[in-house]
């Protein structure tokens, strides 16, 4: 199906309703290649990454498999770093999700929060390819947290 790199509109409402918090616990989850959802900002939650089918609610079966250091649910995201200029807000995290001896190929992530009831999706992360690790090491790296390159801008 498809995966297009956003914020999901759900997010954007319960960014202004003061949902989200930094003291929340965020978890990036990887969506496997040959994925059956559809995920774009009408995406609203994770579900149970892993478990059951994938719909604008539940990642479900869309997530990679497990494999060494990746479980399901995905990576918690740890460094919290909120910025500001006069025209951008943003959110970034200081530790790259990284998965060792693992065998996984991923053309994207669902960042969301752990924390809510119903795990709210905030983003979502087209790689632009498959990417692909064989008993070794899959990372993703984080873009710069600036307003132009934070990984969630509002501006």
């Amino acid at each position: 199906m498809s995966l297009t790199t956003c914020m999901v509109n759900s997010a954007k409402a319960k960014f202004l309703a003061g949902v989200f918090l930094a003291s929340d616990t965020y978890k990036m989850a990887l969506v496997k290649v040959g994925h059956a959802g559809t995920y774009d900002t009408l995406v609203t939650a994770a579900g149970t990454p892993g478990t059951g089918a994938p719909t604008t609610s539940n990642l479900g079966t869309d997530e990679v498999a497990a494999s060494g250091s990746y479980s399901a649910g995905g990576f918690t995201m740890a460094g919290y770093t909120p910025g500001a200029t006069t025209t951008t807000s943003w959110i970034d995290w200081t530790t790259d999700p990284s998965f060792t001896t693992a065998t996984i190929s991923s053309v994207g992530a669902m960042l969301y929060d752990d924390t809510v009831a119903g795990k709210p999706v905030i983003g979502l992360f087209d790689f632009g390819g498959t990417i692909t690790s064989t008993a070794g090491t899959f990372t993703i790296t984080l873009p710069a947290a600036a307003a132009a390159t934070a990984l969630i801008r509002i501006g």
